[in-house]
C-alpha cells in the first residue's frame, strides 16, 4: 500500500479477504472504498458521456467529456478496494487495466494518497471465477490468503464472537475453514469435492453467522437445523456435542468463591469450553481468583485463558496476578 503497487488477494469464499483489508484501512487511519467489479458493467467504470457545444470558428462543434463515476475518489487518502474482480465480465475487467496499471481512467487519475488491493476467490472453489487476462495478471502483485486459527480467534475475542463458538473453534481447529485441503489423499480430496457441491459448509465467515444465532438461544427443537444451515451437518452435528458440555459446565461464579477446591474437569472439551468461559468473566475485581483457579489447569490451559482474559480486557496485564503467573510461564507465553 505504501509503495502503490497494486496487489491481487486470492483464497476460498468466507475466510476474510474484504474484511483484512477493512482492517488495514482502519489501522492506517485511511478511507476504504469497496468496488464489486462483478457488479459493474465497463461504461459504469468509464463513467457515462456527455456531450458539450463550442464554436469553432463559424461552426458549432459537439466535444464529448466523460463524467467520473461518483464512487471514484477524487482527492485525501485510501484504498481503492476492487472486490470480486476475477467475477467481473472480461469486458469490465479490460475497462480496469489502465485504472490498476496507470492509475488513470481516460481524463479520470486516482489521486496520489490512494492505493489498490483487488480480491477474487479460486477457481476450484466453484465460486463463480472468470478467467483473468495475462494482461491484467501481469499488473499486480498476487498474495494468497491463508487461513489462521490464532489470528481468527484473536479477531472473535475482539469482535463479540460467542464464547461457546470461540471454544469449540479451540477444541476443534480443523473444522474453522473445511475448504482446506489438508493433504493430498483420495480420500481428503473426495471430501473437499462433497463441501463443494453442499448447501453450507464451515468457513471463518459462516462461524460468525452461527455465533450471531447462538446469541439469541433459540429453541431447542430448531437448534440443530438452522445451525445445519450454516455450517453444514457435520459440523453442527459436533458443535451441538460440544454444547452439551458447555452448557454442563458448573456455575463459573459458583467455581470463583472457592478457587483452590473447585473440581477441575478432565476432558478436553470441557477444559475449552471452561478456559473460554473463564477468560470471558474475567475482571479485576475477580482476577486474584481466577488465576488461582488457572494454576490448577494443565499448562496449555493456562496459557489459553491468560491470553484470552488478556486480549479481552488489556488492563488485566497490569494486575499483580497476572504478573506474577506471566514471570512464572514466560516461557511458553512467549
Amino acid at each position: 500500500i505504501k509503495a502503490k503497487q497494486p496487489v491481487m488477494l486470492h483464497g476460498s469464499p468466507g475466510v476474510g479477504k474484504s474484511q483484512v483489508v477493512k482492517q488495514v484501512a482502519d489501522k492506517l487511519g485511511i478511507e476504504m472504498i469497496d468496488l464489486r467489479l462483478s457488479q459493474l458493467d465497463p461504461v459504469d467504470l468509464r463513467g457515462v458521456p456527455s456531450v458539450d457545444r463550442e464554436k469553432v470558428g463559424e461552426k458549432e462543434v459537439g466535444k464529448t467529456n466523460w463524467n467520473v463515476p461518483s464512487f471514484l475518489p477524487t482527492e485525501g487518502n485510501g484504498i481503492l478496494f476492487l472486490d470480486e474482480i476475477n467475477s467481473a465480465a472480461q469486458a469490465t475487467q479490460a475497462a480496469a487495466y489502465q485504472l490498476v496499471l496507470d492509475r488513470k481512467l481516460g481524463d479520470y487519475e486516482l489521486p496520489p494518497g490512494w492505493a489498490m488491493v483487488a480480491a477474487g476467490n479460486r477457481s476450484t472453489d466453484r465460486a463463480i471465477v472468470n478467467a483473468m487476462s495475462t494482461a491484467l495478471k501481469n499488473r499486480f502483485t498476487h498474495l494468497n490468503y491463508e487461513v489462521n486459527n490464532e489470528d481468527w480467534c484473536d479477531w472473535a475475542l475482539r469482535s463479540g464472537i460467542s464464547t461457546e463458538v470461540l471454544g469449540f473453534i479451540r477444541f476443534r481447529p480443523m473444522l474453522l475453514n473445511e475448504f482446506e485441503q489438508r493433504n493430498e489423499t483420495a480420500e481428503e480430496k473426495k471430501r473437499v469435492q462433497r463441501l463443494k457441491d453442499a448447501q453450507a459448509f464451515a468457513t471463518p465467515r459462516s462461524w460468525e453467522f452461527l455465533s450471531r444465532v447462538v446469541a439469541q438461544k433459540p429453541s431447542s427443537d430448531i437448534e440443530y437445523d438452522l445451525y445445519c444451515g450454516i455450517v453444514g451437518e457435520g459440523c453442527a452435528a459436533e458443535f451441538m456435542g460440544y454444547l452439551k458440555y458447555y452448557r454442563n459446565l458448573p456455575n463459573l461464579d459458583a467455581l470463583l468463591m472457592n478457587p483452590k477446591a473447585a473440581p477441575v474437569p478432565k476432558e478436553p472439551a470441557v477444559l475449552y469450553a471452561l478456559a473460554t468461559g473463564l477468560a470471558a468473566k474475567a475482571t479485576a475485581d475477580n482476577f486474584e481468583r481466577v488465576v488461582q483457579y488457572t494454576l490448577r489447569l494443565p499448562a496449555e490451559f493456562q496459557v489459553l485463558l491468560m491470553k484470552d482474559a488478556a486480549v479481552r480486557e488489556p488492563k488485566l496485564c497490569n494486575n499483580r496476578s497476572f504478573n506474577e503467573w506471566a514471570s512464572k510461564n514466560a516461557s511458553v507465553l512467549f
